[in-house]
């Protein structure tokens, strides 16, 4: 199945586990940086999965740019999932469900619950465990897809 996990990284936390996630859906997945991504890119998608850290309770502005490009019923037929990174704190935002609230908006039929993967400060590096925590929601992503 073709997938693409679209990412913005600031520290580089979040590259980290996009790149995990894609590997672990096999070798049509590909992870691209936000930084990189075209709108071509979505052209045959059947899995998207978008993450980003997150910054004043939200995702980083150039993911919430590119949600808002997307019309009503673009992703149609297509499967997706969210994720963030974020500090280990008593309250934080939750930018993972808002991505996934955005991407359902436009019509992509939500797979799994959104999942936060938690960084040391602001700048990491990720807690151990953070990364087999991504292969094991992939692992569950791919089961979903059933």
């Amino acid at each position: 199945m073709k997938s693409l996990v679209i990412y913005y990284s600031h520290f580089g936390n979040t590259r980290v586990i996009a790149e995990r996630i894609a590997r672990q859906l096999g070798e049509e997945s590909k992870a691209i940086s936000i930084d990189s991504f075209d709108m071509s890119y979505l052209k045959g998608v059947k899995l998207l999965i978008v993450g980003s850290p997150i910054l004043g309770w939200m995702p980083y502005e150039k993911i919430q740019t590119f949600l808002n490009s997307l019309k009503p019923g673009e992703l149609k037929g297509v499967k997706a999932a969210s994720f963030d990174t974020r500090v280990k704190l008593f309250i934080h935002g939750d930018a993972a469900a808002k991505i996934s609230k955005k991407l359902e908006e436009v019509g992509a039929d939500i797979v799994i619950k959104p999942q936060a993967f938690y960084v040391k400060g602001q700048s990491g590096p990720l807690f151990p465990g953070e990364i087999e925590k991504a292969k094991a929601w992939a692992d569950m992503i791919k089961i979903n897809l059933r």
